[in-house]
């Protein structure tokens, strides 16, 4: 202060290891900060500290002191100032904050009253602002202004009015027929920081507490539908949508396979720290072999050709996901040149070439027991995992993928004994190969129609034409980062984003934004349930 007016105010909040310093420490604590912050104005001026806490009056005095307070003396001595004492009960306002402005009460309607201590109290009345909006719409309103008229006071209709002259249904205001002001009443209980966007029931109820109108409950559920942030935030609770789409069975043996990797396995003897899982999608038959992670195209087409063209033959149909290593142009290159065609899985969607998911789980299982059980590599154990693995009974073939390929069982160490005596040669052996490759298409034929009608009954059929507006589903898979989102309060679905086009059965091309441009644009919908027009008429669903 200044002549007796006060020049600046300032204030802070105590930092944490300032909480522990004792009264004496904090009350000059805020000397030192009041003299730091206004150097400009006390350096070589004369000046006054009035504090209610009267021991720092005799500090410069006083015999002991601990570090702290040594330090702060050493500042305060390049000041001419002096403390003297103020007593708290002369010292009515403390700060800044406890001053408020009497214009801005008057601007709310407040009453001010003053106790017998001296203190001001300040009185103020809140009413709601949409009381008189209702009020005069309700008289705009044709409906509701006969209704004004019927009324009366014996009790014999069931429409009275209140006391803010506000016409009521049973004790409920009736809302007239106006969008915006029924829109701004449905928002207040929905998506304001009281209610955080709770479900259409729930918002029901809480309405018809307080308002009537004919078809509360369908505007209410068509509000909440619409609600943007609904639709983000909120977990799926209805069956998926699209039907199963069951993968063509192949006519011959290896003509269709699928392959996929398994990394991150440890670093064998001879640096191997992946398996190349391929499968025949006929017999079931599978080929494991082993890789590092940074094997080159070169190196890949090469073990590719020793493995699988050299023992069987050239595929007519490759089934992956979108691995680099399967979209690179060498790859493409080479597959054209063996005129074979390459199927990639739609991004995001692993079902599509889920015969290998489901096989490298088993992989996977049977080299955790080896390295477990025979504490050794478990490079040494993968032949005998793929021997075993093809020697196991397959239910959708009904039958060991060994004796589909070779037209016999094969002998192990269970069953040692000559597996028949009876030699086929000539005709018959192609007869007889024949009529096993239809039997087991036939089975796979089976089996997939079984899978897919169970899948159907827990599934709807959907389409997307071409302009819907649909959100793509943000779910982590083990805290995996997916669409540049990440963390437990993230969004579940982002968009909404434009049908391009329809490039499959349950597949389509979105016009995604440049912040997504590593996620290719064609993908396959699945957990599908809310539907919604908005403003545009255009809908906006759910895409996986």
């Amino acid at each position: 202060m200044q002549g007796g007016k006060v020049v600046a105010y300032a204030s802070r909040q105590l930092r944490p290891h300032e909480l522990n310093y004792p009264t004496h420490d904090l009350e000059l604590a805020a000397v030192v900060f009041a003299l730091n912050i206004w150097r400009h104005y006390l350096y070589g001026e004369k000046s006054v500290i009035y504090t209610d806490h009267k021991s720092l009056k005799y500090l410069l005095t006083q015999k002991e002191l601990n570090l702290r307070q040594r330090r702060w003396i050493e500042l305060l001595k390049d000041y001419d100032c002096s403390i003297e004492y103020h007593p708290r009960k002369a010292n009515m306002v403390a700060d800044a904050l406890s001053r408020r402005v009497i214009s801005d009460l008057r601007a709310m309607f407040a009453y001010h009253s003053l106790y017998d201590d001296g203190s001001l109290l300040a009185e103020l009345q809140v009413k709601p602002s949409w009381v008189r909006q209702i009020k005069e719409k309700q008289w705009a309103d044709e409906l509701l202004k006969s209704k004004f008229q019927l009324r009366s006071g014996d009790g014999t209709t069931e429409f009275s009015v209140n006391s803010d002259r506000v016409l009521c249904f049973r004790g409920k205001i009736c809302m007239p027929k106006d969008p915006e002001l029924r829109h701004k009443i449905l928002q207040e209980p929905h998506s304001s920081p009281y209610a955080m966007h709770l479900g259409g029931s729930k918002m029901y109820r809480d309405l018809r507490e307080q308002f009537w109108w004919p078809g509360l409950k369908r505007e209410v559920t068509e509000f909440v539908s619409k609600c943007l942030m609904c639709q983000q935030v909120k977990a799926e609770h209805q069956l998926p949508s699209g039907l199963l789409q069951p993968v063509k069975i192949p006519q011959w043996k290896w003509e269709r396979i699928t392959m996929d990797f398994v990394s991150g396995l440890p670093l064998t003897p001879t640096k191997k720290d992946s398996v190349w899982v391929i499968m025949d999608r006929l017999m079931k038959s599978a080929n494991f072999i082993p890789v590092r992670v940074d094997y080159s195209l070169q190196r890949l087409a090469k073990l590719y050709v020793v493995e699988i063209v050299r023992l069987h033959r050239v595929p007519a149909l490759i089934i992956s996901d979108r691995d680099p290593r399967f979209t690179s142009r060498f790859w493409r290159a080479l597959h054209q040149a063996l005129d074979t065609r390459l199927d990639f899985s739609t991004a995001f969607h692993p079902q599509t070439d889920g015969q290998s998911e489901r096989v490298i789980q088993i992989l996977e299982d049977m080299l955790r027991g080896c390295v477990i059980d025979f504490k050794a590599s478990w490079e040494e154990f993968l032949p005998l995992a793929e021997f075993s693995y093809n020697n196991s009974f397959q239910a959708s073939i009904q039958m060991v993928p060994y004796e589909a390929l070779y037209g016999r069982r094969c002998r192990t160490p269970t069953c040692w004994m000559e597996l028949g005596e009876c030699q086929i040669l000539g005709p018959e052996l192609v007869t007889e190969t024949g009529e096993k490759v239809k039997l087991i298409r036939a089975r796979l034929k089976e089996a997939s129609g079984r899978h897919k009608s169970y899948t159907d009954l827990k599934r709807k059929d959907i389409e997307f034409p071409v302009g819907d507006r649909v959100f793509l589903k943000v779910s982590p898979w083990k805290k995996v980062l997916r669409f540049g989102r990440k963390g437990k309060l993230s969004p579940r679905f982002i968009g909404p984003y434009r049908v391009v086009k329809r490039v499959g059965l349950v597949a389509y091309q979105l016009e995604l934004p440049s912040e997504l441009i590593q996620i290719h644009d064609a993908l396959s919908f699945g957990p599908i349930s809310r539907s919604v027009s908005g403003g545009n008429r255009s809908k906006i669903r759910f895409i996986f």
